[in-house]
């Protein structure tokens, strides 16, 4: 795991929460990648972090990663359930496809989208949204991406990490007219 990505991911995290003025955070799995993820430098900056924001209620939906790598250690006081996580009108779910009974909101994908100009293109990571469901793009720096082609009926919304931007139509090329 590369050397800094639990801070910067927490200091990510801290500016969204601070700009938010966020009181809930749900996280749709994978908290943790592996048992190797318990390290005792992890586990330190997750209670250092968890200190600062006692007062922020978590929960996390647990994912296919979570699995493997064990529920968090309870003194981080972080909620664990089982997909779906039913509230407010939503399915919050790890994968995309779980069995709920509401619109469902996933992870797990880690959705990227190809932007192409001019012989030059860039992998975004996206949101993409349709009649079921929703899948939102991965948070951690360690994470890679899996290019997406929308259907049809489904919007796409690439993300800088600065901006959200709506591709039209699900694609988005720049370059001359033809």
């Amino acid at each position: 795991m590369p050397r800094g990505t639990t801070s910067d991911n927490l200091a990510r995290l801290d500016a969204l929460i601070d700009a938010h003025h966020a009181q809930q955070l749900l996280f749709l799995g994978d908290f943790l990648h592996a048992r190797a993820s318990h390290a005792p430098a992890t586990l330190a900056a997750l209670r250092r972090w968890r200190d600062e924001r006692h007062a922020l209620g978590l929960t996390l939906v647990r994912g296919n990663h979570d699995e493997r790598a064990g529920d968090p250690p309870t003194d981080l006081g972080i909620a664990v359930v089982d997909e779906p996580y039913e509230q407010g009108g939503f399915s919050f779910c790890h994968h995309p496809h779980a069995q709920a009974r509401a619109y469902v909101i996933a992870g797990h994908l880690h959705p990227v989208f190809r932007l192409s100009a001019a012989g030059d293109s860039v992998r975004l990571p996206c949101f993409v949204f349709g009649a079921n469901g929703g899948i939102l793009p991965s948070f951690g720096a360690f994470t890679g991406g899996f290019a997406i082609t929308p259907h049809a009926d489904e919007r796409v919304y690439v993300t800088t990490g600065e901006a959200v931007y709506a591709v039209p139509g699900g694609s988005l090329t720049f370059g001359p007219p033809a």
